[in-house]
C-alpha cells in the first residue's frame, strides 16, 4: 500500500522529470477529454491538438487542458508537425504524445520519431503493430494460432489460396481500421466482384473464414509490460456482418476475464513488446472444431489494436468494474502505478439499436423496464452509427441471464423478431 508521503515524492519527481502531455484531438472521441482530465490531476501540462474550433469544445474539454491548438485538419501533416513545434518551444521538451485512437496511431508514431518523444511506438514500429498481415508473426510466436492467409495480387492467386482453404474468405485492407471495407466472400462470383471494386492502391489481405465470436483483452500496461489492469469484452455478432448488412450491436463486458484469454493477452503484450499502453487485444473463441486452429471453445488471433476499445468501451469498463481505467491509465503516465480501487464485478452490456427497423419496445418501455440498471442511453454520432447503431443503450447486470433478457427484450422487431 503506497503512502501519502509515496505519492507526494513520486509527484515531485513526476514533475521533474515528466511535465509536457500531448493529446492529439481532445474533443473525438467524445468521452476522451476524461484521459486528459486525469493527466491534469495529476500534475500534467496538457497540450491538445484538434480541428474544432476552442469556442465550440465542450466545457469539459476546455477544462481538462492547459492549452489547445487548432488545426485546420489533423489530416495535415504540416498543420500538425507546427502544432506540435510551437508547444516544444513554448513549454520545452515534449515529454509524451498521444492519441489513444487507431486512426491516428501512424501520425502519432511519426511525431514521436520526429520531435524525438520515446515514450510510445515509433514509426519504425508501426507495421508490426499495424498490419495484419505482419500481427500473425508475433502472434505465431506468442504461441496462439492465427488463421491462414493470401496477399491479394490477382484472380489466379487468390483461387489457389481459396482452393486450399475453401469458402468462404474474409478480405479486408491489410492496414484498415475496424471493419471497413471488409468483404465476405462465398463463392467465385463475389471474388470477381470484389476484385473489380477493390482500390487499386490499397494491400488486402485474405484469410480463411474463422467460425467463431470475438473475445478480447482489454488491459492497461505498465513501463516493464506488467499489467496494471485488465478486463475484456465479448462480440457474439460479426463486426463486418453488423456493418455491411447494417444489423442492431451488441457486445459486453465480462464480469470475469476468463484465463485462457488472461493468458493469451498476456503471451501477445510480451511478443509485441507492449509497454505504457492502454491496449485492446482480439481473439477469436472458436464456436466449432476448425482444422489448422483449434477445437472448439479455443483461443485464436485475430488482431492487435494499440490502443483503448473504441466508442464507449472505457465508461463501459468502469461500469462493469466499479473503476475508473482513465485515471489508472494517467496514473501509469505520471507515477508508473496506480492506487484506484477495482470494485464490484457485474456485465456491462452495450446495444446499438439501427434505425428503421420496428422495434417491440420504444425508449420509454425500455427506459421504464430497465432504468434502473441503465447506466448510459443516447444517440450515437453517425461516424460511429455504422458499426455500433444509430442509438445506443448500456446497462449492468449481475448475471449473464438477466444480460440476455435484456437484449432480447430491447432489440426484438415486429417483422421478424430476431435481433
Amino acid at each position: 500500500m503506497f503512502t501519502e508521503y509515496d505519492v507526494k515524492c513520486n509527484v515531485h519527481r513526476m514533475e521533474k522529470i515528466m511535465k509536457n502531455i500531448i493529446f492529439i484531438s481532445p474533443n473525438f472521441p467524445t468521452n476522451y477529454w476524461q484521459f486528459c482530465k486525469e493527466l491534469k490531476n495529476n500534475g500534467m501540462n496538457v497540450l491538445g491538438i484538434g480541428d474544432q474550433p476552442y469556442d465550440e469544445l465542450a466545457y469539459e474539454v476546455k477544462n481538462s487542458l492547459n492549452e489547445y491548438y487548432k488545426v485546420h485538419s489533423l489530416e495535415n501533416e504540416d498543420e500538425v508537425y507546427r502544432a506540435v513545434a510551437f508547444f516544444a518551444f513554448k513549454y520545452g521538451r515534449i515529454d509524451w504524445l498521444e492519441s489513444n485512437n487507431e486512426y491516428w496511431l501512424e501520425k502519432d508514431a511519426r511525431l514521436r520519431t520526429d520531435f524525438n518523444i520515446k515514450s510510445g511506438f515509433q514509426i519504425e514500429d508501426i507495421p508490426r503493430v499495424k498490419y495484419k498481415s505482419r500481427m500473425k508473426e508475433y502472434y505465431t510466436k506468442a504461441g496462439i494460432p492465427a488463421a491462414r492467409y493470401h496477399m491479394v495480387k490477382d484472380m489466379e492467386g487468390c483461387l489457389a489460396f481459396i482452393k486450399k482453404v475453401g469458402y468462404p474468405v474474409v478480405a479486408k485492407p491489410d492496414n484498415g481500421v475496424g471493419a471497413s471495407d471488409t468483404w465476405k466472400i462465398e463463392n467465385e462470383e463475389q471474388l470477381q466482384v470484389f476484385m473489380d471494386s477493390r482500390m487499386e492502391w490499397v494491400s488486402y489481405i485474405m484469410e480463411e473464414y474463422v467460425y467463431a465470436e470475438v473475445n478480447s483483452y482489454d488491459a492497461i500496461i505498465d513501463a516493464n509490460g506488467k499489467p496494471m489492469f485488465e478486463t475484456g469484452n465479448v462480440t457474439p455478432m460479426s463486426i463486418m456482418d453488423i456493418v455491411n448488412n447494417e444489423d442492431n450491436s451488441i457486445y459486453y463486458i465480462l464480469k470475469k476475464l476468463p484465463e485462457d484469454t488472461r493468458r493469451a493477452g498476456r503471451a501477445a503484450v510480451k511478443s509485441f513488446g507492449v509497454k505504457s499502453r492502454f491496449v485492446h487485444f482480439e481473439f477469436f473463441r472458436l464456436t466449432r472444431d476448425q482444422e489448422g486452429l483449434g477445437k472448439k471453445g479455443d483461443v485464436v488471433a485475430l488482431e492487435v489494436n494499440m490502443r483503448p476499445c473504441g466508442g464507449f468501451t472505457p465508461d463501459m469498463i468502469n461500469f462493469a468494474h466499479s473503476t475508473n481505467v482513465y485515471k489508472i491509465w494517467a496514473d501509469m503516465i505520471a507515477f508508473g502505478y496506480s492506487t484506484v480501487p477495482v470494485g464490484k464485478h457485474a456485465f456491462c452490456a452495450f446495444a446499438g439499436r439501427r434505425d428503421g427497423k420496428d422495434f417491440i419496445m420504444d425508449d420509454g418501455d425500455i427506459m421504464e423496464k430497465y432504468g434502473s440498471k441503465m447506466k448510459m442511453a443516447e444517440r450515437l454520432p453517425d461516424v460511429l452509427a455504422g458499426a455500433m447503431g444509430n442509438h445506443m443503450y448500456v446497462a449492468v447486470f449481475d448475471t449473464k441471464k438477466e444480460m440476455e433478457e435484456f437484449y432480447r427484450s430491447i432489440l426484438e422487431c415486429r417483422d421478424d423478431g430476431n435481433y
